[in-house]
């Protein structure tokens, strides 16, 4: 089901998206409400669901890793809790999405160096119930998603 919400809205998930940060009472000058008023609907947003955290966003290469790799595993859809459970626990794998496809589970990654990622990729081909594993190294970032898409959106305010 989809959440409702307005042009007020809108304008306050722009601001919490561009900075998170932002202060209630600079997000209120936007949309002339009070803070206290923008205050309770960012409490509105999380009790609905339309925002679920607002953390930082990392630089991992200014900490010191390389380019992000994205892992396509095909596996054994009987084993997959078990596969889930276990891929939990590798430190390495900061994201992970069951997808339809000819790989059923998309995991990211994030390493020191390459040969750290060739260790991970062959722990994870040892898990039972991985049939296939694929992996993609990011050459280069072209686009990062902390943006709504906001022709879409504005169709169905």
């Amino acid at each position: 089901m989809q959440a409702a919400f307005d042009k007020t809205d809108l304008i306050i998930l722009k601001s919490l998206l561009h900075d998170g940060r932002a202060s209630f009472s600079s997000i209120a000058k936007e949309t002339a409400l009070t803070d206290v008023a923008i205050k309770k609907r960012v409490e509105s947003l999380r009790r609905r669901g339309i925002v679920s955290s607002i953390t930082a966003n990392l630089n991992y290469k200014a900490l010191g890793f390389e380019n992000p790799i994205f892992v396509q595993i095909r596996s054994e859809i009987g084993k997959n809790k078990d596969l889930l459970k276990k891929m939990e626990n590798f430190d390495h794998i900061i994201e992970l999405y069951q997808v339809l496809g000819e790989y059923n589970l998309l995991a990211k990654m994030v390493v020191n160096d390459l040969s750290t990622a060739e260790k991970v990729i062959s722990k994870l081909g040892l898990i039972d119930g991985v049939l296939d594993i694929k992996a993609l190294v990011v050459s280069n970032e072209l686009k990062q998603g902390n943006v709504l898409p906001s022709t879409v959106l504005q169709r169905k305010l």
